[in-house]
């Protein structure tokens, strides 16, 4: 039988509106509350970082201190709390690891994510008695919480109250596993003299890897799409990992990301200079079209299609077709925006194909949110040929403002984008299979030719688009149920 009320300890390095690098925060400020609104009591666990803004901090409350046992140390844990719509916030505050300039990418990176690890552990007795918080489900996410499952069971499964959690990890990005000297073993995480640990950790050349842990350790493990969990079953995608996830299939799921459809959405947005919804179409995304043009200083005849890409400037994106095919691409009557930063050789790039195609294409060496959202509202066509993708949410949220997204058939993308048939004139997007700069080109062109030349089918692409949800309800369900299976027994 399940429980009628499950009581979930979400565990995130990063949450939405309080810190954010990329789609784990987006995850970590929009799941939990669907959850919530679903029957689940869903709290999130984060660190204190110095990045969060004081109007936050200001906020919180203080429930508890102790101390965390990491190997030979006794560290310093507070416990602060702050509600955020229908989801409970606990901050682990602990000066010497979070408060610092930099997100990641200390020297003691291991250690940090391994302390943020046993103090999420360790809280959960506090949390019981001073909150009134009986955990059932911890669901870690990512290398950063990767050693939760492991702790908990090498640690605190003596412990009454432990002895019923079960643990769900989640995959984000497979490529950040957080590798270290196998000396962390024993001089940080104090494993050392446990064998099930030491083995299951171990990588081989005197190295252990956190995340491997996990995928021992942990009672389910998901992903963020379908097909993204097809794809880290091989060796091409798996990144050294698809032997275990091949191995643990049968406890293995992929589940898509959502985004959230209230902050998403052009009929509300505050960022766009002209609200629309489906229905007008032709009056309000034009408007921001014109707008958008006017801002970036490129010409606002609206009938030129205006292509556009947002994104981290990185090989992962897919950023070598772009720069190989840049002259291809703008030697046809269209418009082109690039906002991202990244990978300095790309920024280069796109700053001299600014400077030879000033009247056509415009790049902006920054991010910037509203921005962002005026992008995806102005454009026509958005490029995310990424050459893999867990999940991806920039192709969802251009839909959502009617914009069709050209991208390579590769995790979430593939899960999430139908491509256009030009027989039944189904799909909502468009898409190409091979990592090829001439096989994207082939697909610009035929979105190009479609949109120059069959107005009404673009039309009914826009609308396809703009109708496919991509909100968090269901994605919350496919977790609930695997929170009621791992309580069931």
């Amino acid at each position: 039988m399940s429980k009628e009320k499950v009581n979930v300890l979400f565990a995130s390095f990063e949450a939405t509106p309080f810190i954010k690098t990329g789609g784990l925060g987006d995850v970590a400020g929009a799941l939990p509350n669907t959850l919530n609104s679903q029957g689940i009591n869903c709290r999130v666990i984060v660190p204190k970082l110095k990045a969060i803004p004081d109007e936050f901090k200001n906020k919180m409350t203080h429930i508890t201190s102790f101390y965390v046992p990491l190997s030979w140390r006794n560290e310093f844990c507070g416990i602060e709390k702050l509600t955020m719509g229908k989801t409970i916030y606990y901050f682990i505050d602990n000066e010497y690891y979070f408060k610092r300039g930099e997100i990641y990418g200390s020297f003691d990176d291991g250690e940090r994510m391994a302390y943020y690890c046993k103090a999420v552990c360790e809280s959960i007795q506090y949390l019981a008695k001073y909150d009134d918080f009986d955990c059932d489900i911890i669901h870690a996410n990512d290398w950063h919480a990767s050693l939760i499952p492991v702790f908990l069971r090498e640690f605190y499964r003596q412990i009454p109250l432990y002895q019923k959690i079960k643990t769900v990890f989640t995959i984000h990005n497979i490529k950040y596993q957080g590798q270290m000297s196998d000396a962390v073993l024993s001089d940080v995480l104090g494993l050392a003299h446990i064998k099930a640990a030491r083995e299951q950790l171990y990588r081989g050349k005197g190295t252990i890897n956190f995340l491997q842990g996990a995928l021992y350790y942990s009672d389910w493990i998901t992903t963020v799409s379908p097909n993204y969990a097809s794809e880290l079953k091989n060796s091409f995608y798996g990144e050294g990992m698809d032997g275990i996830l091949r191995q643990r299939s049968d406890i293995f799921s992929g589940i898509l990301n959502g985004i959230d459809n209230d902050y998403f959405n052009p009929e509300t947005d505050k960022n766009l200079t002209c609200n629309y919804n489906i229905q007008d179409l032709i009056s309000g995304k034009k408007k921001c079209k014109e707008d958008l043009l006017k801002e970036v200083g490129l010409d606002t005849n609206t009938d030129i299609m205006l292509v556009a890409m947002v994104s981290r400037l990185t090989e992962q994106k897919g950023m070598d077709l772009i720069m190989r095919m840049m002259d291809e691409l703008l030697y046809h009557n269209i418009h082109m925006i690039i906002l991202g930063v990244g990978d300095k050789n790309y920024e280069m790039g796109l700053k001299y194909f600014d400077y030879k195609h000033p009247d056509k294409f415009k790049y902006f060496q920054k991010f910037d949110e509203g921005f962002s959202h005026r992008i995806y509202a102005g454009a026509d066509l958005f490029l995310m040929p990424s050459k893999f993708e867990p999940c991806g949410l920039g192709q969802m949220i251009a839909m959502r403002y009617g914009t069709l997204p050209l991208v390579r058939e590769t995790g979430g993308l593939k899960d999430s984008v139908n491509p256009y048939n030009q027989y039944t004139g189904e799909g909502n997007g468009f898409s190409f299979a091979n990592f090829n700069a001439h096989d994207m080109l082939f697909k610009f062109k035929e979105a190009y030719t479609l949109y120059y030349d069959n107005k009404p089918a673009w039309r009914k692409l826009i609308e396809s688009a703009m109708k496919t949800d991509f909100g968090w309800e269901k994605s919350a369900g496919e977790y609930i149920k695997i929170y009621n299976h791992l309580l069931s027994y």
